[in-house]
This record gives structure tokens, sequence and C-alpha cells, in this order.
């Protein structure tokens, strides 16, 4: 039995995928680079706001320009793959763009979802979704939770540990 894709390349590839849009489509988007526990909370929340949530991921090249020299850690394929190992993630689209405002145009997601770290205001894409009816909604970050930390401690031979 051939499961259909759900890692895509590009905006224009899951939209033909699509036999119908569904009635609550929520996006969010990401470099996903190493995923933690506060990614997965973050993503079960997102994914209760609508029936399907799409997770923007940057491309390989996107992180490197933004986090810099030696990110990401994983490929593009790692990444969606662990993503979409997720219970909450129903599909990936990569975009190569330092921000998701293209794809966002192209989805018109009604559910524009971001962390804590962000106000509505500084939501790349806000504007598109709200011009449409959609909303913008910003879920709390777990403390002690974040990519950037678990990274220093794996570089200074300390390993991960979940706070207690």
């Amino acid at each position: 039995m051939n499961t259909p894709p759900r890692f895509f390349p590009d905006a224009p590839s899951f939209l033909a995928a699509q036999a119908q849009r569904p009635a609550q489509l929520c996006f969010t988007n990401g470099c996903f680079d190493l995923l933690h526990p506060g990614h997965v909370k973050y993503l079960e929340d997102a994914r209760a706001l609508g029936d399907f949530l799409v997770v923007g991921l940057n491309s390989d090249a996107s992180v490197a320009r933004l986090k810099g020299e030696g990110r990401p850690l994983q490929d593009e394929p790692a990444r969606a793959a662990v993503l979409l190992g997720l219970r909450s993630v129903d599909a990936v689209i990569r975009f190569d763009e330092d921000t998701p405002l293209e794809l966002i145009k192209a989805l018109q997601p009604d559910i524009l979802v971001k962390g804590g770290d962000y106000t509505p205001d500084t939501v790349v894409g806000r504007e598109a979704v709200e011009a449409r009816g959609g909303r913008v909604v910003i879920i709390p970050l777990i403390p002690g939770h974040s990519t950037s930390r678990i990274e220093e401690r794996i570089r200074s031979g300390r390993g991960v540990t979940l706070p207690e």
C-alpha cells in the first residue's frame, strides 16, 4: 500500500497533493534542528488548534544563513523525518527563504502559530493571515528547552538532561 507523501519540496507540490483543503489549516515554521520536549509540546498545542498542521521547515541553506557555521546539525530529510514521526505533524514543507512569508501566502493558513519568543507584531505573515480572516496564536515556551542550549551542552561534554 502506498502512503501519500508528507514531506514536500514546496507549496505547489503540497497544494497539488491535497484532494481538499482542511477546514482549519494550522501553520508553523522553524529549523527544528534538534527536536526537544519544548518542540514536542509546542507542536501538540499547535495541532490542537485546528484540523491539520503544516510545518514549514527551513532548508539546510536557510538554517546555515540564520544560525551560522556548523548548522544545521541534521539535514533536511532527517529533520523532516523526525517531525513527521510526531502524531501532531500532518505535513512538512521545505522553504529556502529566510522567512516563511511566501509559503504562508501560498498556503493561506487559517491559524498561524509561533512560540512565546514572538509577539503578534513580530510574526512574519501575520498581516496576510489576518487579512483573510485568520488568526495568529502565540504558544508559551517551556523554560529550559532550546536547541542552542542543547548544542552548547553537547559541545561542552556535559550531555543533555531534562530539568526536573
